[in-house]
């Protein structure tokens, strides 16, 4: 099984810019993992919605639209699909949709930026704890998890370009890469850092205004997490650096 997840910013833009369908035929991905589509299902032309062989399910944020965002395409059909933790003020930016099969649990998640002052620093951290709750609660019931998405924060120094010129900047401050660090612990395994522990100057993301993608100053904040009760279903992760169509790559894991 091949899960691919991606940070379009923006589906719309990513589809006409011709690079939403070709990643279904160059990957032939089992279950496709989107966030920050920016967009409500209605708002799609037929085939970016619709694609043949695929069901697919949208999240979007009740109150404000053209922003954040997540969908799920999927070749099986799902046993449930939700919708959020069951939090109302951490649900209405539509920003979390899982789907539950016969073997595993995907968590599909566009994380809160921790940017625009300490309000939203403190409903990042916030989002990140009741997460960190909900995914113990899953596996409490027997569920293997997995959860995908953005992010958004880097969580050490090899994870990004510039470290030490980020320290007291949102996406790599202290305080966010605990969080990290707790989910660890809580044996949810980092998949691309357990494949390659040591492997520098891999990224998922780079500023579009300063060109950073040319020179590869970039921020690895897109993460596969699995529950490490199933790390030996795991075959393969990947970044699929060279895909364009947004300002992150799209990250690849495949299960046997």
């Amino acid at each position: 099984m091949k899960i691919i997840s991606w940070n379009t910013n923006g589906l719309r833009a990513t589809a006409k810019q011709g690079f939403f369908t070709p990643i279904f035929e160059q990957h032939k991905p089992d279950i496709l993992c989107l966030q920050e589509t920016k967009v409500e299902p209605n708002q799609l032309p037929e085939e970016v919605r619709n694609i043949p062989g695929y069901f697919s399910y949208f999240s979007h944020p009740e109150i404000k639209k053209g922003y954040s965002g997540v969908a799920i395409y999927t070749k099986e059909k799902p046993k449930e699909i939700f919708y959020g933790m069951g939090i109302k003020k951490l649900d209405n930016e539509g920003r979390l949709i899982g789907a539950k099969f016969k073997n595993f649990t995907i968590i599909n998640g566009y994380f809160p930026n921790g940017g625009q002052g300490p309000e939203r620093l403190k409903y990042k951290l916030e989002f990140y704890d009741a997460f960190l709750k909900f995914i113990l609660k899953l596996r409490r019931n027997n569920e293997n998890v997995i959860f995908c998405g953005d992010i958004n924060t880097a969580h050490e120094a090899i994870d990004l370009a510039r470290p030490k010129a980020n320290e007291e900047n949102t996406g790599f401050l202290p305080i966010e890469r605990a969080w990290i660090t707790k989910v660890v612990k809580n044996n949810f395994i980092d998949i691309w850092r357990h494949k390659n522990p040591n492997k520098k100057d891999t990224y998922t993301y780079w500023d579009q205004k300063t060109r950073a993608r040319d020179r590869n100053v970039g921020w690895r904040i897109d993460y596969f997490f699995a529950d490490s009760k199933i790390i030996s279903k795991i075959k393969n992760v990947g970044m699929l650096n060279n895909y364009m169509g947004s300002d992150h790559c799209p990250i690849l894991l495949e299960l046997s």
